[in-house]
């Protein structure tokens, strides 16, 4: 079984920085594509970033510049570093896996919140 755990979250002030972990269990991330979604209070889940073969990255324009995804294979850990927060950036942040045909490959974890406000 698939498990995620994810951590790092906290309230930060607009401008401020987070770096968020995502521990997985049951699967070997260098295989697959990994990603963070994050999921605003009356919204849908939505991608923030990507990563594929521990390099090939993407990031949603909205947050281009300002967050960084990167994997540790040996420690089987994602993480997502976010600088220069923005309130509208106030969400719940999850993490998951896809294979190459695009499906989710584990189940959502509790999610680490973040808060950005003053």
């Amino acid at each position: 079984q698939v498990q995620f755990v994810e951590s790092g979250g906290g309230l930060v002030q607009p401008g401020g920085s987070l770096r968020l972990s995502c521990a997985a269990s049951g699967i070997i991330f260098s295989s697959y594509t990994e990603a963070w979604y994050r999921q605003a209070p009356g919204k849908q889940r939505e991608l923030v970033a990507s990563i594929t073969g521990g390099t090939n990255t993407y990031v949603v324009g909205s947050v281009k510049g300002r967050f960084t995804i990167s994997v540790d294979n040996a420690k089987n850990t994602l993480y997502l570093q976010m600088n220069s927060l923005k309130p509208e950036k106030t969400a719940v942040y999850y993490c998951n896996v896809r294979n190459p045909a695009g499906f989710l490959l584990g189940s959502w974890g509790q999610g680490t919140q973040v808060t950005v406000s003053s």
